[in-house]
């Protein structure tokens, strides 16, 4: 990949990242893009535990972190949509994410069609050995 792809795919993730207001309210911060991937990190905040006896984080907030690195993979593609939004998303969670943790997703999108875009992804936090959560979705591809 040249860095004249790798530049825009990073600008394109960015933006795409930085356009969503959830995003911004869950300080979702793009950590890495390349060709069809993309990593995302969510840092513990108070705001959004589930649990305050334990200081988890709230599962949805996970969820809203994964479907959003998705979307960014699919972004990042090769094939590059000029839109995507999310058709199915499944998580698995495996673990609780440990309190103070920031917690990172990982996704590749690993196949597209003319009209659907297909997703791996999982979260971890700073135990790389144990994932916090595992997800598979699809997206819509949007051509421009």
């Amino acid at each position: 990949m040249s860095d004249e792809d790798q530049a825009r795919r990073q600008r394109i993730a960015r933006a795409f990242i930085e356009g969503l207001p959830h995003g911004r309210a869950l300080g979702l911060d793009l950590v890495a893009v390349g060709a069809g991937t993309a990593e995302i990190s969510m840092p513990w905040d108070k705001r959004l535990v589930g649990d305050p006896a334990t200081g988890v984080i709230h599962g949805g907030a996970v969820s809203a972190l994964m479907d959003t690195c998705a979307g960014a993979a699919v972004m990042a593609h090769p094939d590059c949509p000029a839109g995507t939004a999310t058709l199915d998303l499944r998580i698995d969670y495996m673990r609780s994410a440990t309190p103070g943790q920031t917690i990172v997703a990982r996704a590749e999108c690993y196949h597209i069609t003319r009209t659907v875009a297909f997703v791996r992804a999982e979260a971890r936090d700073d135990d790389p050995s144990r994932p916090v959560a595992a997800a598979t979705a699809a997206f819509t591809v949007e051509r421009g």
